[in-house]
């Protein structure tokens, strides 16, 4: 079982199981953006790339971008202008995508704004063929 400090990370993860119906991923087409409304800012939505294994952001969470300061939307992650963040985050997506399954973890970062931000992040698995992750979700809770 995985362990959620946040509200918005237990409802998501809740969202993420109901809309599975049977299949080991759900799809994103699975999810409408009008009923994430409680987490849409804090979303990042990644596409999975192959040989080797790297993520692409379809959409940065504009909250996060807001806070470090870019946007790395039509990007990959090794684009991050942190590289020590980047290659923590990029770990994150891979243990993900390895491991077949939700994982979160607890992150603190010194944002572009010079603020330290304390969260959670739920990085959860989608597949358009119910088996196989070809994107990843990502939200980002304050804790």
């Amino acid at each position: 079982m995985i362990e959620l400090r946040s509200a918005h990370s237990r409802r998501l993860y809740d969202d993420w199981k109901a809309r599975r119906r049977g299949r080991v991923f759900p799809a994103r087409a699975d999810f409408d953006p009008l009923e994430l409304r409680y987490i849409i800012g804090n979303l990042s939505l990644l596409d999975v790339l192959r040989e080797p294994v790297r993520f692409r952001y379809r959409v940065h969470s504009t909250n996060m971008t807001q806070w470090l300061g870019f946007d790395l939307t039509g990007k990959e992650i090794d684009a991050s202008p942190n590289p020590e963040r980047g290659a923590a985050i990029k770990d994150h997506f891979a243990a993900v995508v390895e491991r077949g399954e939700p994982i979160v973890r607890l992150h603190e970062w010194l944002g572009g704004n010079h603020r330290r931000l304390k969260h959670e992040a739920l990085v959860l698995p989608l597949s358009r063929d119910g088996a196989t992750i070809d994107m990843i979700m990502s939200a980002l809770s304050a804790i």
